[in-house]
């Protein structure tokens, strides 16, 4: 079973498929698509054999091969002060309603989602001490309460592909803070299709930049 973190199946399950069945065509491939530190909960109890997730704190038991360091945006209501702005610089998230990826979404290892890891080391890097008003621990759930609170978050650039309604997406200014999306499984699997996955690695990630099938 391979998992994916939730939004990224449409760029990375097509590519990762396409190389499998190109060696193996017979292989049976069984897809989850969940939050981050579920991947790594699956992961580490022999439920899954790879993900395509964060890297996630605490997990000494994985082994992460990064595949891409994805930048993060402010997303906010289109009709905010904020989206007039072509570039936001961050002091300006002071005194927003702030959305932010929950604290509690723990792994099995109860350490903090990394995407809320980056974003709380980035805005301590800025000299911003900001207190979520809202916590979330999906992306569709954080479009939800930016629409309904008229609220702010900081999101990877691939929550783009669940914007909807009214909801819009702005560059941070200066040095552009990332997270890493990695694919991580057990350092004990033996698995033949992790194997060949991994022997293929980048290959994977140049048909996922460039959306070849």
């Amino acid at each position: 079973m391979f998992g994916f973190l939730t939004g990224h199946e449409s760029t990375w399950l097509p590519a990762a498929l396409q190389l499998l069945r190109d060696e193996l065509p017979g292989a049976h491939v069984v897809v989850s698509s969940q939050v981050s530190p579920h991947l790594a909960v699956a992961i580490s109890g022999g439920r899954m054999d790879a993900a395509f997730l964060r890297r996630e704190e605490g997990a000494s038991d994985l082994e992460f091969r990064l595949l891409a360091k994805e930048p993060l945006e402010v997303f906010m209501r289109n009709d905010r002060r904020l989206a007039a702005m072509s570039e936001i610089d961050p002091k300006e998230l002071i005194g927003e309603t702030f959305i932010s990826v929950s604290g509690k979404a723990l792994s099995g290892k109860g350490t903090a989602p990394a995407l809320r890891v980056a974003i709380d080391r980035y805005l301590i890097d800025c000299g911003l001490h900001i207190k979520p008003s809202h916590e979330v621990d999906n992306l569709a759930g954080a479009m939800s309460l930016i629409d309904s609170t008229h609220g702010v978050a900081l999101l990877p650039i691939y929550a783009k592909n669940l914007l909807s309604g009214p909801v819009t997406s702005r560059p941070l200014v200066g040095e552009t803070p990332t997270s890493d999306l990695c694919l991580g499984f057990k350092k004990t699997n033996e698995s033949p299709l992790l194997k060949h996955l991994l022997s293929r690695l980048d290959e994977l990630i140049s048909r996922a930049s460039s959306g070849t099938r």
